[in-house]
């Protein structure tokens, strides 16, 4: 069975351009040129992947991303956008979606993407259960909420970012580089104390005491290493 894309943008022109892509990918399209058009569809039918343009006539393609995920639709979202500020990709991916190519794009390399991610997401479903427990956190994949004990724990988008990466990889070293390239998608430093106001924040919510951390530890000379 052929995998199934909702395309949402206004312009018919792109419209019909990523319709080629995907066709000679073999998967069926169905199209949306606005917001609201793509909500009522994903309320009655389903898909593989969504290709969501950012600036829409109605309303920003973000805009439907955080509907349609506060409605629970898991439907792996790929932003195709014009825009190429670093702000659009992370402010994106920290609302929901799960990749971004900017235009103007490869067909190729836009087929590809498309064919990981939904492999990506199929593989997620069957091996990812409902919630991940390390010691006494836990984190529920449905509701993207973070708990301490039973108790929730209310992180900012960045601060549930780097959490999240901690706790899928216990006892793992983190260096600076390595988390501004996982959180910030670049390895070039963002800023040089960055890392550390988020890590103390993010222990000032999770540590008992945050001067005496005993699950976000620093590595000297290296990074920090989440221990469960």
């Amino acid at each position: 069975m052929a995998d199934k894309i909702l395309i949402v943008d206004d312009d018919p022109a792109i419209r019909k351009l990523l319709e080629k892509v995907m066709h000679s990918n073999d998967m069926e399209t169905t199209t949306a040129d606005s917001g609201e058009k793509a909500l009522r569809l994903l309320a009655e039918h389903t898909y593989d992947l969504i290709l969501m343009d950012v600036i829409l006539g109605d309303m920003e393609g973000f805009e439907v991303i955080r509907r349609l995920r506060s409605q629970g639709i898991k439907t792996p979202v790929m932003i195709v956008s014009g825009r190429n500020e670093d702000y659009d990709s992370l402010y994106g991916l920290s609302i929901g979606a799960d990749d971004y190519i900017t235009k103007p794009f490869r067909p190729v390399v836009l087929g590809a993407k498309v064919k990981a991610l939904i492999r990506r997401n199929r593989d997620m479903i069957l091996e990812k259960p409902d919630q991940l427990e390390r010691g006494p956190f836990t984190y529920d994949y449905n509701t993207m909420r973070f708990y301490k004990n039973g108790e929730e724990v209310i992180l900012s988008t960045r601060e549930a970012s780097l959490f999240l990466l901690f706790l899928q990889n216990p006892g793992q070293i983190f260096t600076k580089d390595m988390i501004y390239e996982k959180i910030w998608g670049t390895s070039v430093a963002v800023d040089d104390n960055a890392i550390m106001v988020y890590v103390n924040r993010l222990r000032g919510k999770i540590e008992a005491d945050r001067q005496k951390p005993v699950h976000i530890v620093t590595v000297r000379g290296l990074g920090y290493r989440f221990m469960a």
